[in-house]
């Protein structure tokens, strides 16, 4: 049952899958141009319908939000029920027009940047499945949908960070992100089963409107604290938290479009968005939120400390990445879930952006990522420099650039925080 006029959100994650598919079983027969069309073309329509979408949900009446679309029973017992389909809020909303425009962009960067690389279509491909089971995992209605946007964005990160197979640094990287995940995912799958086990059921509205007559468990870990502690360490696997982290500074073998894509604006974030998301859980788990505050802060110094010392360009902004990341995780632990979500919109923006102008400098001296032989690339590379400046300014926070906004909410809700002992 729909709430609402039909917006056919189903559309949205099904243009990509049709992208991927198309290259992924016919791109060896076609030009790459023809590749390129078909991968940005899927994008493109995405993001266009995800705007046409946003336009639609300013107009829905506030009893109409959540906008909820059922498509159909997945899963079906006696006393348990799981439905597909798809949910659209004001959270949902930002992440999808992040992941649908953010990807669009780096699609467009990649046609240059992989233009004289062999493996092109299947580049474009994997890229493609990437962005269906992110759109999956934000626009899902339950846990369980979730799920499977989150193994299948890890199985994509592993596609494309492996890319270059035959580099075995490549391809040990890849293995390791996989596996570092799967210890996070673990925990997601534990947390799920005590969701079905106090809830009966693992779709958002169901649970979100029970858990309210559950108590606070001040002074007391109960099922709740049990449930918001397990998808938090679900959350450190796929957002890089300590001790979880290790497996994205190695991530950037993969081709520097991926950086920017998987490590920058939309993978690592999915940890940020489902601790937001269940915002309902955590606020009823004040020991959880304190756990998460911890993470977050300590990971964003140590991160940070460890960029300092790096010499590879691409592996000081993968640190300064996971210190963001960890800006996000305080901002959640201190109930500031706008906060957080406002800090992951800016900072997939600037990070991405360092990215593609960090890729755009490798490619100018011919692949060499240490920045102990850079130096005096104004004069060469003007466009760059220019963009890399503003991005390094935004991240560093300095107004009027988005970063100082984004950074002051949070500083300011954890120094102003009184709920939680801080």
């Amino acid at each position: 049952m729909n709430s609402g006029p039909n917006l056919n959100l189903w559309i949205i994650p099904l243009l990509p899958l049709a992208g991927a598919a198309i290259n992924g079983f016919f791109g060896r027969r076609f030009s790459r141009r023809l590749v390129s069309i078909v991968a940005l073309g899927s994008t493109g329509i995405a993001f266009i319908y995800a705007l046409w979408v946003t336009v639609q949900f300013f107009n829905l009446p506030q009893a109409q939000i959540p906008h909820i679309e059922t498509l159909f029973p997945w899963i079906q017992t006696s006393d348990f029920l799981v439905n597909y389909g798809f949910y659209l809020d004001q959270l949902s909303l930002v992440m999808l027009l992040v992941v649908t425009g953010v990807g669009f962009l780096i699609h467009i960067y990649s046609v240059g940047y992989m233009a004289e690389e062999g493996g092109y279509y299947r580049f474009f491909s994997y890229l493609n499945l990437f962005m269906f089971f992110m759109l999956t995992l934000v626009l899902s209605h339950s846990y369980l949908l979730m799920f499977v946007g989150w193994e299948g964005v890890g199985l994509a990160s592993y596609l494309l960070i492996g890319f270059s197979f035959l580099k075995d640094s490549a391809a040990q990287a890849g293995k390791k992100a996989f596996i570092t995940n799967r210890i996070g995912d673990f925990a997601f799958l534990l947390g799920m089963f005590l969701l079905i086990k106090n809830f009966h059921s693992l779709d958002y509205s169901v649970i979100f409107k029970e858990v309210g007559r559950f108590p606070v468990e001040h002074g007391v870990v109960g099922t709740l604290t049990a449930t918001a502690l397990l998808l938090m360490v679900g959350a450190c696997g796929k957002s890089a938290q300590i001790p979880l982290y290790v497996w994205l500074p190695d991530a950037m073998e993969g081709p520097t479009p991926v950086s920017a894509l998987i490590h920058a604006a939309t993978m690592v974030t999915a940890g940020i968005y489902m601790i937001a998301r269940s915002n309902a859980i955590f606020i009823h788990a004040p020991y959880a939120l304190l756990v998460v505050a911890i993470i977050g802060a300590l990971t964003a110094i140590f991160a940070a400390s460890i960029g300092l010392v790096q010499t590879d360009i691409k592996r000081v902004l993968a640190y300064s990445t996971v210190s963001q990341l960890g800006y996000m995780f305080m901002a959640c632990g201190v109930a500031a879930f706008s906060a957080g979500i406002f800090h992951l919109m800016t900072h997939a923006f600037f990070k991405a952006l360092l990215f593609l102008a960090a890729g755009s400098v490798i490619h100018a001296l011919g692949g060499e990522q240490d920045m102990r032989n850079m130096g005096g690339l104004r004069e060469h590379i003007p466009w760059t420099f220019w963009v890399m400046t503003i991005a390094t300014v935004a991240i560093a926070g300095i107004p009027p650039l988005a970063g100082f906004f984004s950074k002051d909410e949070i500083l300011w809700k954890a120094f102003s925080d009184k709920a939680h002992g801080s």
